[in-house]
């Protein structure tokens, strides 16, 4: 130091010492440790990188720079996305048509069709996949139902609270018989009829009761060919004097030509029984029709319009819910040229119906969707304890029913609803997936969240979303 600083003759050794002592330790502390930490961090990394056998990670241990992207930073509230059924790993060539239940223990439940090919009717088997944590990971596929060359249709599941049995309810068509065919007969018997079966659990969807066939108590004999039930849930009434009653939405035929309307029962499934059809399910329609050869001569030899009418139905695949007096509310995907949602009162417990009104605020591309109460504010009527606890979050609350669907004319834009007015008015939305956003079903976890299982990349994969209702809501109501 005497030679670098010559100058300073006269410092004592001390002085240097301690200004020598200073120097090095800012330059240790505050450059080199860091560029040291910095080096190893990187090096690190790169080792996890490329050994076959990086290093475990602890459970505690978090990174000490996160990544700034937002895509891998998501906020703490955001959904999470689980890939549930994807037919590349499930050993089908098309998975489609979600339902999902939560049972009286909490296990998810989440149905579907495995189809040979990529059509309605595809030697369908009905399969199933639980998750025991709220969603975040599934077990192993089950099939739990297969008939064959025959195609199973349209899962529509319900949890019978009292007891806790699961009920599935479906569809079988006839050996390479799509809906659309005109060889499809009405009646209950014969080979080319489409019939209704059930099926029951009662350990939470582990093993399945034999299908029973309650085509005729859920059929109507004359004129009906196809029927299909929901897709996607029922539900167990809770108020009124219908109150425990198992309701199974359906739509029936001929294709086209739907109606739609439900099967309940008040036995806890044993025995099923038909409700009217909605009023205004199908329609007359005017054509324009004009004579004259109007390719060759469009503006010379017409004759004035004339007015052709012909039926046409206006809805099809349905979903229910209750509303907090013990009325059912409808609603149901519209197949004529209106693009929105169509809904339906009942207030005798799914025997008669209001006419067919459509929801303004709820775009339908042709699609099925999802409407589901999130929680409820009145306690049951007649109704037991175990009816009471249901799905619903928490046992004080306000009303709240969820809608999901594409929010676009295509299935696109998967968009979550709420209503504070028994399905009256829906004043919060949100999107949840921008792209491809087909079939949908929602459903309550045990541990506050929602779940909305829905066919997802064109209908090729069905994934399972998990959000809070803070999400939705952007703050404004924490289910508190």
């Amino acid at each position: 130091m005497i030679f670098l600083y010559p100058s300073i003759k006269n410092t004592s050794y001390l002085h240097l010492s301690i200004l020598i002592l200073a120097v090095h330790w800012f330059f240790s502390e505050s450059v080199i440790e860091s560029f040291s930490s910095n080096c190893f961090v990187a090096k690190k990394i790169d080792d996890s990188t490329n050994s076959a056998n990086p290093p475990a990670k602890s459970k505690s241990e978090t990174p000490s720079n996160p990544p700034s992207n937002p895509s891998l930073n998501p906020p703490p509230n955001a959904p999470e996305f689980i890939t549930v059924f994807d037919p590349a790993q499930d050993g089908y060539v098309s998975i489609r048509i979600p339902a999902v239940v939560v049972s009286n223990s909490g296990t998810i439940l989440a149905f579907a069709e495995g189809r040979a090919a990529n059509r309605d009717q595809a030697k369908n088997q009905l399969i199933l996949k639980r998750s025991h944590n709220h969603g975040k990971t599934w077990d192993k596929l089950q099939v739990i139902a297969s008939a064959g060359d025959q195609s199973l249709n349209n899962p529509c599941a319900v949890v019978e609270h009292r007891s806790g049995k699961i009920i599935l309810v479906y569809q079988s068509y006839p050996s390479g018989i799509s809906e659309q065919s005109k060889k499809l007969q009405p009646g209950y018997h014969g080979n080319n009829i489409v019939r209704n079966y059930i099926i029951s659990s009662n350990d939470d969807g582990k093993t399945w009761s034999p299908p029973r066939d309650i085509t005729t108590q859920s059929k109507r004999q004359e004129i009906v060919t196809t029927v299909a039930s929901g897709p996607g849930i029922g539900i167990q009434l809770r108020h009124g004097p219908h109150a425990g009653r198992l309701i199974i939405p359906f739509n029936q035929g001929p294709f086209g030509l739907w109606q739609i309307y439900v099967i309940y029962s008040d036995d806890n499934g044993t025995n099923w029984k038909m409700g009217e059809n909605v009023p205004g399910g199908v329609v007359e329609i005017l054509d324009n029709l004009a004579k004259g050869n109007l390719k060759d001569n469009p503006q010379k030899n017409r004759t004035p319009l004339q007015k052709k009418p012909h039926l046409q139905s206006i809805v099809n695949e349905v979903q229910v819910v209750e509303l907090q007096n013990g009325t059912i509310r409808c609603n149901a995907r519209t197949s004529g040229n209106e693009v929105l949602r169509k809904t339906a009162l009942s207030k005798d417990g799914g025997q008669t119906w209001s006419a067919i009104e459509s929801v303004a605020e709820l775009r339908d591309p042709h699609c099925m969707a999802s409407i589901f109460r999130f929680s409820d504010s009145v306690d049951p009527q007649n109704g037991d304890q175990k009816i009471r606890s249901n799905h619903l979050q928490p046992k004080k609350n306000k009303s709240r029913i969820l809608y999901s669907g594409p929010q676009s004319n295509r299935r696109e834009k998967g968009t979550i609803f709420l209503s504070y007015d028994e399905a009256k008015t829906w004043p919060i939305h949100r999107l949840l997936r921008k792209d491809s956003f087909a079939y949908s079903c929602l459903t309550a976890l045990q541990d506050g969240q929602i779940g909305c299982l829905f066919e997802a990349d064109s209908m090729q994969k069905i994934v399972f979303a998990r959000f809070s209702l803070d999400w939705l809501t952007e703050g404004k109501d924490k289910n508190e």
